[in-house]
């Protein structure tokens, strides 16, 4: 298979934090919702939070093989997803790998010095973000943040005050996350040809 013309399975991963306390650092901060968005399907893991870490592992774990999807997901979901579960003495599917590119960058996740490269399970990992900021960015002097991305490019992002995610109904706070995962999957397809070079690579 060309992986330039032909992309594998796709899934946008999103997760939202719980913004009472800032919704930044891991140690203080808990993961309120996740979403996964494929093909014409998307789902969202909410509640408890080791109920939400135990039934989003199995769920990535069933999927048919192919590459989790994030939006600056290297340097936040990831790292935030691994440091809750070591909170919980969960142990999921995740390997992530410390990446000198990432170590440079300003502002940090709370307890790590940059970004990673990863794997979930028998799933590759693509940061969209960081597709977007050395092609989109470096050319044109755009700034990379997913909703305004999702806009100029004709996309209908599911908006909210970020800050306020705790004031959220569990249904609006579905919808919200649900949003960012199918935008970060569409996002990265569009641009497909550029972001398969930028897949993870372990060794």
């Amino acid at each position: 298979m060309d992986l330039t013309t032909t992309p594998p399975p796709t899934y946008g991963l999103d997760i939202e934090t719980d913004t009472t306390t800032g919704g930044l650092d891991p140690a203080t901060a808990a993961i309120v919702a996740v979403a996964l968005a494929g093909d014409g399907w998307q789902r969202v893991f909410d509640g408890p939070e080791d109920r939400l870490l135990t039934e989003l592992d199995a769920a990535i774990r069933e999927l048919d093989p192919g590459v989790l999807v994030t939006w600056n997901g290297s340097r936040f979901d990831l790292p935030f997803l691994i440091d809750r579960a070591n909170l919980h003495d969960q142990r999921l599917g995740l390997r992530i790998v410390a990446d000198r590119r990432f170590r440079t960058y300003r502002d940090p996740l709370p307890g790590h010095e940059g970004g990673y490269v990863a794997t979930w399970y028998h799933h590759q990992h693509l940061d969209a973000y960081q597709v977007y900021r050395r092609d989109v960015g470096a050319s044109l002097g755009l700034p990379c943040g997913l909703k305004p991305l999702a806009r100029m490019v004709g996309l209908r992002p599911v908006e909210v005050d970020r800050e306020n995610i705790h004031r959220l109904s569990a249904a609006e706070l579905a919808e919200y996350v649900a949003s960012d995962a199918v935008l970060t999957r569409e996002l990265a397809l569009r641009r497909w040809a550029n972001a398969c070079r930028s897949i993870d690579q372990l060794t």
